[in-house]
């Protein structure tokens, strides 16, 4: 996704202008407060509402995330040239067991990756490993307040300001209803089943339920915005996704690790 896209649309689209309003970074948790005042400012302006803005103002400094953004070598990590060696890594078992797995994710829910195929044409494969890597199938959607996370990253100078439109999305999320301030989810902000940041769901969020809410919580909800967000960034229905392809490149939009894309790709593959 275009971050400086996405920004510019979420201030400009409240009627203000970035240079005027962005909350400044911050280098020490002890400024936590004062971002959390300039950034409210921000947020007003963008039409964050009461009860956004009442989660902000509790919103807590989130330690783990600012531990991890204090190290970044942590960060870097390794290339696996091997997909199937990222994929037991990451899943902490074997790369066969994940696979199986994700395969038997979709098989028992045949009818509902296919009807998210027909609509939005990504495969059921590529669903279902994502959400194994994201979320181990929703059995772990994370243990960090949403808004505490989202807040905590876009304060962070390394990280400021293209995570801060993120910030206000997730405030706004709380203003629709489907977070409220003690929602949990991944260090940085991440919610669902899928691990969306917040202002990607506000962008490509759908409601497949038919339940009149797109639901980040709700695993059909999340897959059939996930396979939007491909369509939206140029997926294209029918076509290979192995390395050297089109839709292989545009994996990149979901998560822009080599590694990352490659295991997709290759467990994908093995259905």
């Amino acid at each position: 996704m275009n971050f400086k896209a996405f920004a510019a649309a979420c201030l400009l689209g409240a009627g203000i202008t970035t240079g005027a309003l962005a909350a400044p970074c911050i280098t020490s948790q002890g400024a936590f407060a004062g971002y959390k005042d300039a950034l409210g400012r921000e947020a007003a302006a963008a039409g964050v509402g009461q009860r956004g803005m009442q989660a902000l103002g509790t919103a807590q400094l989130s330690g783990i995330t600012w531990k991890f953004e204090s190290q970044p070598s942590s960060q870097t990590g390794t290339s696996y040239g091997d997909p199937g060696q990222f994929l037991a890594k990451r899943s902490g078992s074997s790369a066969a067991a994940f696979i199986s797995r994700a395969k038997s994710k979709r098989d028992a829910n045949a009818n509902t990756f296919a009807s998210i195929e027909r609509s939005f044409g990504v495969p059921g494969s590529i669903l279902a490993t994502i959400w194994g890597l994201e979320t181990s199938w929703g059995g772990y959607l994370g243990k960090t307040p949403v808004v505490g996370g989202a807040v905590t990253l876009s304060s962070y100078c390394r990280r400021h300001p293209k995570f801060e439109p993120h910030a206000i999305a997730a405030l706004q999320l709380v203003d629709r209803g489907l977070i409220s301030s003690s929602t949990q989810g991944g260090p940085s902000g991440e919610l669902g089943h899928m691990q969306f940041l917040a202002g990607n769901w506000i962008r490509y969020g759908v409601d497949a339920t038919g339940d009149g809410k797109a639901d980040p919580y709700s695993a059909v909800d999340a897959l059939a915005s996930a396979a939007n967000m491909l369509r939206m960034n140029g997926w294209k229905a029918g076509q290979p996704f192995g390395p050297g392809t089109h839709n292989f490149n545009v994996l990149s939009a979901w998560n822009d690790s080599g590694n990352y894309q490659r295991a997709i790709a290759y467990a994908a593959s093995q259905f």
